[in-house]
This record gives structure tokens, sequence and C-alpha cells, in this order.
């Protein structure tokens, strides 16, 4: 048992760290509370349960924290004096410095985090949003005064009482990032137009809001202080702000450049930054502001993203939103007293109708210049409806003017209560109001087999890794040809996976970004396309594209620029790999998944490359005079078949391509497609069941270098029903999985064609 002695002025304490844990009493259990450290452990436990727990009912239950009253089962009543080393400190005091540190490295991390840069490239709209959103609410401040007369004295002096109406209003007022991100998130809508447009009016707020924060803190210094402590004060900060400037951005951007492409950073510098931020906390504190002021004036001068802000992601961000944070909004939650809401209502009814009149307020703040930028109504609404969202980090804020006893416990449980009501509506709203899926219910038909033949063949090609750009434009060179009147127009898309960073971006790689040009497998792939185009005789045209986003949203960015680009066909790659003698290695279900959730909204039809390499380096072994590359497109029947073979018929104009056709028949039926099949070997073969399908394809495979198939074959394949329960890639359809099979040791490269799903 250690045992820690505290000598004060007028008597000796002793305090009990730690125990033999339940066996030390098994007549009473519970001495296991008089020893701070399982108290503490104990806590901390309670809360990692509750935070389980709460995910299951918050959806339906948006005031599920009401339940857990703050003794959390009274073991907070039994933590008084043993917590702490000095008695006269609550007994939870460890538990609140966990808490604070916790909100230390959430505010550090989640500015890191945030591009700067995007807010304001996003033209006006956004900042004309965050602007009025941040004054327009501050209107609600004229109102501070109505019904003074009526405020009881006993209760709450009057200019304690306006103060309270004043910090309703500007928390009320408030966007905070953290909050914004968090919505956009669960409803899978950040890669969106109005996820972007959120985020880059939420920075706008949220700058206006930390100079709002310096100014507020120097007036409540002047007036309750003195004057030459807020003078200091003022000074103070200014010189903290040209120290992280001036000093501290340039050797952040040395160690940046010091780190080669692709390395790590060492590890010294990462915890010299968050040694920094921890300084900086401090030394807001020392001058009378907000300990995460500093912070977050820190992140703000680290570069999101590789290396240093991922390098600091992946050091801390498990740790701080799995650990530190449940702890912090766990210790905010049990501060609220609900009781008190109804048994001091009549004195905080004023802050009732200063809660709704501001959210009133932003809410038409953000939704006329939406309407002015004729946004139509429902993204309109929904913007407003996402910018006035809570969360558990508009709790950290009121905890803080509860500190500063500018609210009163009834107030703060309104406040905290409101926040999670409002977190369980607003989703729902958001969803009736939003669909991201509807802007690609496209009814034009964009697809190849319905493509005027004079028309541009407009190709949008992802890429994930750099062995996607040999194997893509192997492809491209297939689809080319001498003939200037058969043009296409390529559109690449590279796909990062967003890290260290928080905002999704896409740039246009024709022009200049700083950054992404020194990506040398970005600027690798630019070169190789650009001498693709060079190659193609005029015939081709190539656009390159970025997109920094999280995996489980690269479909949004994919989709809205096949939209914007009135893509024909996307083309990605699949998420299997093979060695380069044709046997398996491995699977990408990352990919995978993305290439699902395409197939299930994208704008126009979608081509699934699953490239073994041989034809690519087939071309690249050979005599560009002799080689030749043997397609053949497998047609069995339905949409996905015919598309399959619009794709091949524009290779044929290709010299160096020849095509053969295989049409498999069920019960000797009529060929009836109307396709043009001139100048290309065609086959018909009688089928009579599934396995004599499978035995034809897989028999095929040796005899050509690409095989071209549809994903669907609709109601044309009756007899395919017994493979279907066999299929490993459904993205693939039975055809395409049969040829992708890891036991098929093959060369051939394959191509699945899904024709576009029309609204």
């Amino acid at each position: 048992m250690n045992t820690t002695t505290y000598m004060s002025d007028c008597a000796e304490s002793l305090f009990n760290i730690s125990s033999d844990g339940l066996w030390e009493s098994l007549k009473s259990p519970d001495v296991v509370f008089g020893y701070s450290l399982p108290l503490l452990e104990i806590q901390m436990l309670l809360i990692f349960i509750f935070i389980s727990y709460v995910p299951q009912t918050h959806r339906h239950f948006p005031d599920c924290f009401l339940h857990d009253r703050p003794q959390l089962f009274d073991v907070l009543g039994k933590s008084s004096g043993k917590l702490s080393m000095d008695p006269a400190f609550d007994g939870n005091a460890t538990l609140r410095s966990i808490s604070v540190f916790g909100t230390i490295m959430f505010t550090f991390l989640m500015t890191v985090r945030t591009s700067r840069r995007g807010a304001f490239s996003s033209g006006k709209l956004p900042v004309v949003i965050g602007t009025l959103s941040f004054f327009a609410p501050l209107f609600g401040l004229t109102f501070k005064n109505l019904f003074s007369d009526s405020i009881d004295s006993h209760y709450m002096t009057p200019e304690t009482a306006l103060g309270e109406r004043i910090v309703i209003v500007i928390t009320q007022s408030s966007i905070l990032l953290p909050s914004t991100t968090y919505i956009l998130l669960e409803l899978k809508i950040l890669n969106s137009e109005i996820g972007r447009l959120a985020m880059s009016a939420c920075v706008i707020n949220d700058i206006l809001g930390i100079i709002a924060i310096v100014i507020t803190s120097v007036q409540a210094t002047y007036t309750n202080i003195s004057h030459m402590t807020a003078y200091r004060d003022a000074i103070a900060v200014v010189i903290f702000v040209l120290i992280v400037f001036l000093v501290f951005k340039p050797i952040v951007q040395w160690i940046i450049n010091q780190t080669p492409e692709g390395k790590p950073v060492k590890k010294k510098y990462v915890h010299a930054m968050t040694l920094a931020a921890l300084g900086s906390s401090y030394y807001s504190m020392l001058f009378n502001f907000k300990y995460v002021l500093g912070p977050l004036v820190i992140g703000l001068i680290i570069p999101e993203g590789p290396p240093l802000g991922s390098a600091l992601e992946a050091k801390y961000e498990k740790l701080t939103m799995n650990v530190f944070l449940p702890i912090t909004i766990i210790v905010s939650v049990m501060r609220c007293d609900g009781i008190r809401i109804f048994s001091e209502f009549n004195h905080i009814v004023y802050n009732v109708f200063l809660t709704v009149l501001t959210l009133i307020l932003k809410l038409i703040a953000c939704l006329a210049p939406c309407l002015y930028f004729k946004l139509p109504l429902n993204q309109s609404l929904a913007v407003s409806i996402i910018l006035s969202y809570k969360s558990f980090s508009d709790f950290v804020l009121y905890e803080s003017v509860l500190d500063d006893k500018y609210i009163s416990q009834a107030t703060y449980a309104f406040l905290i209560i409101y926040s999670l009501i409002n977190a369980g509506i607003v989703p729902v709203v958001i969803r009736s109001l939003y669909d991201p899926k509807r802007k690609y219910l496209n009814y034009q038909k964009r697809n190849i087999l319905n493509l005027e033949p004079s028309s541009d063949l407009r190709i949008l090609t992802c890429l994930h890794k750099p062995e996607n750009i040999s194997h893509t434009i192997a492809f491209l060179q297939l689809l080319s040809s001498p003939n200037l009147d058969l043009p296409i127009v390529v559109t690449v898309l590279h796909l990062v996976k967003l890290v260290g960073q928080i905002n999704p971006i896409m740039i246009s790689n024709n022009k200049k970004s700083k950054g992404i040009h020194n990506n040398s497998y970005i600027h690798t792939a630019n070169l190789a396309f650009r001498q693709f185009m060079l190659e193609s005789l005029k015939s081709v045209t190539v656009t390159t594209f970025t997109a920094f986003s999280y995996e489980k949203m690269m479909h949004e960015d994919i989709c809205t620029l096949a939209l914007d680009q009135t893509s024909s066909i996307i083309i990605v790659p699949s998420g299997r790999t093979w060695t380069i003698d044709g046997m398996f290695e491995s699977d990408d279900d990352a990919i995978r998944s993305l290439n699902l959730s395409l197939l299930d909204r994208a704008p126009c039809s979608i081509g699934i490359l699953i490239d073994r390499g041989h034809f690519s380096r087939k071309r690249n072994v050979t005599s560009q005079k002799n080689y030749t590359i043997n397609v053949c497109v497998i047609f069995i029947g339905g949409k996905d078949d015919r598309e399959a073979l619009s794709v091949v018929k524009r290779m044929k104009h290709n010299p160096r391509v020849h095509v053969t056709v295989i049409r498999l028949l069920f019960n000797q039926e009529d060929f009836k497609t109307t396709e043009d099949i001139k100048n290309v070997d065609y086959t018909e073969r009688v089928v009579t069941s599934s396995i004599e399908v499978a035995s034809i394809v897989r028999l095929l495979d040796g005899e050509h270098d690409l095989m071209v198939v549809g994903r669907d074959q609709g109601m044309a394949s009756p007899d395919l029903s017994g493979l279907t329960e066999w299929v490993q890639l459904p993205e693939l359809g039975v055809i395409g999985d049969l040829l992708a099979a890891k036991e098929l040791s093959s060369k051939v490269s394959v191509l699945v064609v899904q024709q576009q799903k029309q609204a």
C-alpha cells in the first residue's frame, strides 16, 4: 500500500494511493474507494462502458445522457478528497485534469488537420456565409435588457444575469469545426457540394471566433481586474502570435524540408510540436486567456497532411479520440444537473428564449446568402441546419463559461440537454432534405452504346497506386486510333487517402498548386499521360486531377467529376493484383468497396479493369510495328453485354487491335443484337448449362490478351443461376468473377462493364 502524507498549517492528512484490491477486506469491498488510483481507474472504466452504450441509444434517445446523473453510481460522491494531493481541491481534480488535457490535444489535432486554404479557395459564398453566420446572430444582444426588471436578485444579481444572457447569445452564435465535421462524416456527405461549402464557411466563422475570444478576454480583464493587466495581456498575445508566425512557422517548414519524401518525420520533432502546444496552453492561462487558444494558434501554422500533420495524427489521434476525448465529454455531462432546469425554470426561461432566437437568426444568416447565390432551396436549408448543429464539442465551451461563473448550473444543464436534442434531430432532418445520390440520377443517356459516332468518347479513369499508371495507359491506347474523327477525351483522377487533415480537397493538376507537384508519384503520372497524349497525334486530350479524400467517400469525388466532365464511362482498377507470371497476389478490400459504391450510383457507364499486366508489358517489349493485342468480348445478352460490345467496337479502329466476338447461345436462340460487328471475328457457341459456360470461358482466357464482359446478363442468362452462388467478387458479375478467380493461373486481363443505370 502506498501512502502519501500531506502537511498543512493545521493538520496532517494521509492519502492512500494504491490498494491490495477487493481482497483487502472481503466484508467491506468498497474499501477500494478509499484509494485514489483504484478510484480513478473505476471512474475511467465506467466512462468507457457508458460511452460504448451511448451509440446504441443515441440515435433514438438523444437525451440518454440524462439518465445517468452526475454521481456515476455514487463513485464521484465517494471520491471527494481522495484523488487530489490537496484536501482543499475537489476530489475529481485528477479526472478534470485528464479532461483538460484531452481538450488541449483535441483542439490542437483538429486545427492541424483542418485545411485553411480550402476556406478561401471555394469562392465568395462560404466567406459570406461564415461572416454573416457570425455577426447576424449577435443581433440577439439587443434583446439582453428585455425583462431585466423581472430578474430575481436573490437568485442572481442583475449584472450577472445580463452577463449570462450575453454568453448565451455568443455561445449559440458559434459554429465549432469539430461539430460540423462530425455531422458531415456521420451523414457521409463531407465530399459533397454542401459538405465542402459547410466546412469552408465553418472555418471562416471559427477564425472570426478566435479573434472574438481574444478581444472579449482582454475586455473582461480590463473591466474585472485592471487596466494595466489588460494592456499586459494584449501585448502578450501579440508577442505570442508574432513568435509563432515569425519564428515557429519557419522552424516547422525547415522540419518539413529536412524530411525526405515518403519518409516519416523524426520522433523528436513530433514530440517537440506536442510540447509546444502544451506550453502554449500554459502561456495562454498565464495571461488570462482560455487554455485552448495557444494550441489553436500553434495548430494553424502546422501544414495539414504529410509529413508533419500526418505524423502527429498517427501518434496521438487514436489516443486522444478513444481515451481522452470520451473522458472530456463525460466529465462535462456529469456536471449537468437536469433537475435544476425544472426547479429553476422561471429564472432561466429568458435564456431559453434567447437560445431559440439566436438559432433562428443563425438559420436566416446562412439561408439568405445560399438563396442569393441560387443554391436550391433544399440544399440551402441543409447547409443552414448543418451549421446550426451542436455536439460534444460544444460541451467544452459550455463548461468553460461555467467554470468562469458566467452561467448558472441550471443554464448549463439546459445547454447540455439542448445540444443533445439538437444532435438527435439534425441528422434526421438533413437526411430528409438532402440525398447525395439524387444529383447522380441522370435522365440523359451517358454511355458508349448511345454515343453519336462523331462525338468525343469521354473517359474518366482513376488511379490509386503507381502500378495503375502503365495499366491504364495501355488500356487507353486500345481505344485510341489514328483517325482524328474518333477523338477521346481522358480525365485522370489520382485518388489519395486523406491523412493528417480533415477537409477533402480536389485539385486540378493543370493549375499550379503548392505541394501537389512536389509529389513524385503524381508528377511521374502526369508526365506519363502527357507523353501518351503527345504520341496519340492529337486524337487524345488529357486532363488530370488529384482528390485527397476519405476512402469511404472517394466515390463522391469520382461521381461528381464524372458528372462535371460529362463522361460516358468511368474506368477503375479492381482491388485484386497478380504477380508477373499470373499468380494471385493480394486483394485490396478498400478499392473493392469503392467499386461497389460506384456501381450503385455512377452517373454513367463504368468499367472495372482487372489487369494482369500482360498486354501492357507486351506493348513495351515488342516492336511497335509488329505487336498485336487480341481482344475478345463474350456476348450473352442484356444491356451490360451490349455496352461491353460497344467498348470493343471503338477498339476495332485501332490497327494494332484484333477483335473477336464470342456469342454464347442458350437453346439455339437467334442472335438479335443490332450491333455492327463488321471487321471482327465472330463465333457462336451453343451452351446448355452453367458448367459448360464456365468451361468455355476459362478455355478462352489463354487465347487472348484482354477479355471484355458485361457485369450482368439480365434475363438472357437463365442458366447462369448455378454459378451465382459461387461468386466471390460480386462487383465483377458471374463471368468476370470466373476470369478473376484466385485459382485461375492466367495472363489475360479483364474489363467488366456495367452500362449506366438509367434514372
